[in-house]
C-alpha cells in the first residue's frame, strides 16, 4: 500500500508531442511517435546482441529517446540542441503548474525505504489468511510467483514511460490507449486507494478498543460508559474526530511520517506476532493437517490478498523520479531489492499465521489473539495509529483522482495540477469519500473479504493487466513488421507478446474467478468465521 508517499502523483507534464517533435527535427530518430502512428516514421536501425540492450541504451540517455553512441557527430550536436530544446520545454511546463524542476534527491537507501514502505502496508496482516486459502505450499509458490511478477510490471511501468517519453503512469496509459485508458487506470487507482480506506476503518475497529480496554480500568469501560468503547462507536469516534479532520486538509504532506519510521513499526508488528503465536491458548489453535500442507480450493483467493499487499504501482513513477542520477538499471537493482524484503516480511507473517491458527486464521491476524495480551496490544496500538493517519493520505489520492476526472475539461496539456477543487467541491467530496468508506466498516469486520476483492480488481488492472498491454503496444510500435528479419520478429513473439499476454490473460484470470469466489462465499457466508470476535 502507499502509505508514506504524499506527492501529488497526478503532476503537470510536458506536452510528449511538443518533446517528440522537436527530437524528430533534430534527428528522424525518435524512438516512438506521440500520436502512436507507424505511418511517415524512421525506426532506428541497431546491432546489439538483444532488443533489452538497444532499450537499455537507449533508456539510459538523458532524454531518452535516441541511442547516442549510434549517432555521427552532427547527429550528436543536432541531439544536443533537441536535449536542450527539451530541458526548456519541462522547465517552462513545470514552472506554469507550480512544480520543481529539480531532479531527485534520494540516495538509493531513501528509495528503498520509500518503496519498501509503500508495498508494506495493511496488507501485510491479511497473509495468514492468503495462505489459509492458498495452502502451504500453495502459499510459498504464490509468494514468491507473485514477487517476481510484481518486480518485473514495476520494472515495466519505468520502460513505458521511458518509451512513451511520458512522466507519470496514468499520461503513459493515455498515450497507448487514449483517454478511456486513462480513465480506466484512475478509476483502478482511485478504487485501490478507497477499498485501502475501507480497510482501514476495519483495523481501527480491529485494534483501538481493545488497545484501550486494555489499559482503562474496567470500572469505566464495563461500566455505564460500556457503550463508548464498542467497536462501531471507537470507529465513528476516531475517523471524525481525528481522520476527517486531517483528511479536510488540501496540502496533507506534511502528515507523512519518516518511512524508516513506518518500517520500524511494521518490523514490530511482525516480531511480535511470530514470538506470541506459539503461545496462544489451544483452544484458539487449529493444527494444519492432510491436503492443507500443499494446496487448498481458494488459491485464487489467496492470490488477490498477496496481491493487495505487494501492488504499490500507482506510486512507482514518483519513486523513480525521486532517485538521485535514476536510470532503469538502479532502479531494477531498487525493485529486485525492495521486492525482495517484503516478500520476506509478509512470508514471515503468512507461515507463522497459518501454522499457528490453521483453518481458524482470521482476515486480521491480530484478532487470532486475546484482548488481554498486552504485548499484542502494543502491536494492535502501532498498527491502528498507523491506519489512523495513513486514512487521510489515501483519501488525498482518491480525491485528486476525482479531482482530474472533474475538471478533465479544464485541463491543459492534459493535466489539470494547476486546478483545484472549489471549497464546497472540496467539502462535499472528502466528507463523502470519508463517511462512506467509514459506513462499509460498520457493517462488516471481514478484513479478508474487502482485501480479496480490492486484489482481484484493482491491484489486478493496476499490476497484471495495464503495463504488459501498454508494453506490448508500444513495441509493437517500435517493430516494423514488415521489415523486420524473421530472428526478430521471433524476438519479439518470445520475449516481449508471449510474458505480456500471459501476464494479462493471468491478470484477468485473478479478476474474474476471485472476485465470483469472494462474493460467492461472502452471500454464503461459507467462512462462517466471526471476524470480529477475539476471545
Amino acid at each position: 500500500m502507499s502509505s508514506s508517499i504524499t506527492k501529488n502523483k497526478y503532476a503537470a507534464l510536458p506536452d510528449s508531442a511538443d518533446l517528440a517533435s522537436a527530437s524528430t527535427e533534430a534527428s528522424g530518430k525518435t524512438l516512438l511517435p506521440s500520436n502512436g502512428n507507424k505511418s511517415n516514421y524512421n525506426y532506428p536501425s541497431h546491432d546489439l546482441a538483444s532488443d533489452e540492450e538497444f532499450e537499455l541504451e537507449t533508456i539510459n540517455n538523458f532524454d531518452y529517446e535516441i541511442p547516442v553512441d549510434e549517432l555521427d557527430e552532427t547527429e550528436r550536436q543536432s541531439h544536443r540542441r533537441a536535449s536542450s530544446q527539451h530541458s526548456a520545454t519541462a522547465i517552462t511546463a513545470s514552472s506554469t503548474a507550480g512544480e520543481s524542476t529539480s531532479s531527485g534527491s534520494s540516495n538509493m537507501k531513501m528509495a528503498f525505504m520509500n518503496m519498501t514502505n509503500s508495498i508494506l502496508g495493511a496488507g501485510i496482516i491479511g497473509q495468514p489468511l492468503a495462505f489459509k486459502n492458498s495452502g502451504f505450499l500453495g502459499g510459498i509458490l504464490v509468494m514468491i510467483g507473485l514477487t517476481v511478477l510484481i518486480d518485473w510490471t514495476l520494472v515495466l511501468i519505468v520502460k513505458n514511460s521511458i518509451l512513451a517519453q511520458s512522466k507519470s503512469y496514468q499520461d503513459t496509459v493515455h498515450h497507448c490507449f487514449g483517454l478511456t485508458g486513462k480513465i480506466v487506470l484512475l478509476v483502478s487507482i482511485s478504487s485501490f486507494a478507497y477499498g485501502g480506506c475501507m480497510a482501514f476503518c476495519v483495523i481501527i475497529g480491529d485494534t483501538i478498543p481493545h488497545v484501550l480496554k486494555a489499559f482503562i480500568p474496567s470500572s469505566i469501560t464495563d461500566g455505564a460508559f460500556a457503550w463508548l468503547f464498542s467497536r462501531n462507536v471507537i470507529i465513528i469516534l476516531f475517523t471524525g474526530c481525528i481522520s476527517y479532520p486531517l483528511s479536510l486538509n488540501r496540502d496533507i504532506s506534511k502528515l507523512a511520517k519518516a518511512s524508516g519510521f513506518a518500517l520500524l513499526g511494521m518490523l514490530t508488528i511482525v516480531v511480535l506476532t511470530v514470538v506470541r503465536a506459539p503461545f496462544v491458548s489451544s483452544e484458539l489453535k487449529s493444527k494444519v493437517a492432510g491436503s492443507q500442507w500443499l494446496f487448498n480450493a481458494n488459491i485464487f483467493q489467496g492470490i488477490s490478498v498477496i496481491s493487495f499487499a505487494l501492488v504499490c504501482h500507482h506510486n512507482t513513477m514518483f519513486i523513480y523520479q525521486s532517485m538521485r542520477n535514476a536510470t532503469l538499471k538502479k532502479f531494477t537493482k531498487l525493485t529486485h531489492i525492495s521486492c525482495f524484503i517484503s516478500m520476506i516480511f509478509c512470508m514471515i507473517m503468512g507461515i507463522n499465521g497459518y501454522l499457528n491458527f490453521g483453518m481458524l486464521t482470521k482476515g486480521n491476524i491480530l484478532n487470532n489473539f486475546k484482548s488481554s495480551d498486552n504485548w499484542i496490544n502494543l502491536a494492535r496500538f502501532c498498527f491502528g495509529l498507523n491506519m489512523l493517519t495513513t486514512f487521510p493520505l489515501e483519501i488525498f489520492v482518491v480525491r485528486d483522482v476525482l479531482k482530474e476526472i472533474l475538471l478533465s475539461r479544464k485541463a491543459v496539456g492534459g493535466s489539470t495540477s494547476h486546478l483545484e477543487l472549489s471549497k464546497w467541491q472540496h467539502f462535499a467530496i472528502t466528507s463523502l469519500l470519508v463517511f462512506t468508506s467509514m459506513a462499509v466498516s460498520l457493517f462488516t469486520c471481514n478484513l479478508g473479504m474487502i482485501l480479496e476483492l480490492i486484489g482481484a480488481t484493482s491491484a489486478s488492472l493496476m499490476a497484471y493487466i495495464i503495463p504488459p498491454m501498454c508494453y506490448l503496444r508500444l513495441s509493437w510500435l517500435q517493430l516494423d513488421w514488415h521489415l523486420a528479419q524473421s530472428w526478430e520478429k521471433k524476438r519479439f513473439l518470445l520475449r516481449k507478446a508471449l510474458p505480456s499476454v500471459g501476464c494479462i490473460v493471468f491478470g484477468f484470470s485473478v479478476m474474474l474467478i476471485s472476485s465470483g469466489m469472494t462474493i460467492r462465499d461472502a452471500v454464503r457466508n461459507k467462512d462462517g468465521s466471526d471476524h470480529c470476535a477475539i476471545d
